[in-house]
């Protein structure tokens, strides 16, 4: 019971070293909530947690939904990798989030979609890929199938599937709307 309370604590500590981005409202944002304002509590709820001692991860399972504030991550599946043991200090370093099937994040107005995403810690680093990846801000959207965030510089770049083309659709005047 004391490992899985840890590792539950793990996975809380994991959404609070995803860092702030800049002030300025962007796509990458929707992927910078969670640990943006130490304030929020954080709430995780999954149908099942199993946490495993040799491989150093944990993974919520079924439904999971993590939120802090208006930020949300949805997904069937959540794996959390630290580094070091379940049997060690609560205060563990997450390395990596790995959450797949169909992930979906939401921030404010913003939303963004895909099939699976990591979260490189280390790096600082999110990745979500899909069949279809879409980034919607209001009534503007971008759709691929693989996205690349820096999460410390906020920097994002979509790309296109071998065989298609990156979409864009932008409302006039919405970039304009505070």
């Amino acid at each position: 019971m004391r490992k899985l309370l840890r590792a539950a604590l793990a996975g809380v500590l994991c959404v609070l070293v995803i860092p702030q981005i800049a002030s300025a409202q962007t796509f990458s944002d929707a992927f910078a909530g969670f640990g943006s304002n130490s304030r929020e509590p954080i709430q995780i709820e999954a149908q099942q947690l199993e946490v495993e001692d040799k491989t150093n991860s944990a993974t919520f399972k079924g439904d999971v939904v993590v939120s802090q504030g208006d930020t949300r991550l949805k997904t069937e599946r959540l794996r959390v990798f630290y580094d070091g043991s379940a049997t060690g200090s609560v205060q563990q370093k997450i390395s990596r989030l790995e959450a797949s099937g169909r992930v979906y994040i939401t921030a404010k107005d913003q939303t963004a979609t895909g099939d699976q995403a990591t979260f490189d810690m280390n790096r600082q680093v999110m990745v979500m890929t899909g069949k279809e990846v879409v980034l919607s801000q209001g009534p503007n959207v971008v759709v691929g199938n693989k996205l690349t965030v820096n999460l410390k510089t906020g920097k994002a770049d979509l790309q296109a599937p071998t065989s298609g083309r990156v979409k864009v659709l932008i409302q006039p005047n919405s970039l304009n709307k505070n």
